[in-house]
């Protein structure tokens, strides 16, 4: 008997700057609860970047323009469904948030004021993020066995 095979399942998230330097975030609607980044499973037949811009339209009602990759992250305890994998854009877009679909809200919030209540590892995107904005460095990540 052979063993079903399981690969970790493609999401995508998106931190969408706005020209004022707020990052826009959403308030789930579903479990897991909390605030997240816009974002969300790649459907078949999508590219992660038509991915991004899909869930960052529905989700928040902004059509963004991608600028760039800033990494992908695979802890497999990143999302309490099940195991995925998230390749993370920034993005910015104008204009007023507005939450739809899997969004009950969305805000943009200054970086130094986000909410404390984050859903999957969004805390720890956010900050790597912010992280890169400062120093101009990607590739914070954790090796097998590391703490988080």
């Amino acid at each position: 008997m052979t063993a079903a095979h399981r690969n970790p399942v493609p999401t995508v998230d998106v931190i969408i700057e706005q020209p004022d330097g707020r990052i826009v975030l959403i308030r789930r609607k579903n479990p897991p609860h909390g605030w997240a980044l816009p974002g969300g499973f790649v459907e078949y037949g999508e590219s992660l970047e038509q991915a991004a811009r899909r869930e960052a339209r529905e989700e928040t009602g902004l059509e963004v323009e991608l600028t760039e990759q800033l990494q992908a992250y695979s802890d497999p305890d990143r999302d309490p469904r099940q195991h995925t994998l998230s390749v993370v854009f920034l993005a910015r877009a104008g204009g007023r948030p507005v939450g739809a679909d899997d969004a009950a809200e969305a805000r943009a919030f200054e970086p130094g004021s986000l909410p404390a209540e984050m859903a999957f590892d969004h805390a720890r995107i956010v900050a790597d993020f912010l992280s890169y904005r400062r120093t101009g460095r990607k590739g914070h990540f954790t090796l097998e066995g590391d703490s988080p």
